[in-house]
């Protein structure tokens, strides 16, 4: 079986449709080294097989890299001690139910001061698959609450 330029660029799409079931934020890097493969492919399609998963392999590392030094150290940047008032107002999703006076867990889906989950506290109890806005930092630990 040929692989030609649009089975890269179904491969390309179903990788980042993929992203939103999987919330790492990390698969969408290779999906669009597909796509980068599959328009490199119809412009040049006597590309080999081989060419073709090392290319793809390239753009994807590339993608990956810039992602780590380029945009995730500008766009979530956060270091210890840092206002509490920029992360207040941040929702996620409950993932262990919390009750009073007792402690659950909250899923974030960018991370928080380098942590996507936290235990947290409520003055309600939430359940599981229920959103929470962050009402306060307290040290390991964040206090929340219903949007």
């Amino acid at each position: 079986m040929e692989i030609v330029w649009w089975h890269w660029v179904v491969l390309g799409l179903v990788l980042v449709v993929a992203e939103l079931a999987i919330p790492a934020f990390f698969v969408i890097w290779f999906g669009l080294g597909a796509l980068i493969t599959g328009v490199c492919l119809a412009l040049v399609p006597t590309m080999s097989v081989a060419a073709q998963v090392f290319l793809w392999t390239v753009a994807s590392l590339v993608f990956v890299w810039l992602w780590f030094k380029v945009f995730k150290t500008s766009v979530f940047k956060t270091k210890v001690g840092m206002s509490t008032g920029q992360l207040v107002g941040e929702v996620g999703l409950v993932t262990e139910r919390t009750v009073p006076f007792q402690m659950g867990r909250i899923k974030f889906q960018k991370p928080i001061l380098g942590a996507d989950t936290w235990e947290c506290r409520s003055d309600e109890e939430l359940n599981v698959g229920d959103r929470a806005r962050v009402l306060a930092v307290e040290g390991h630990i964040v206090r929340v609450a219903r949007p």
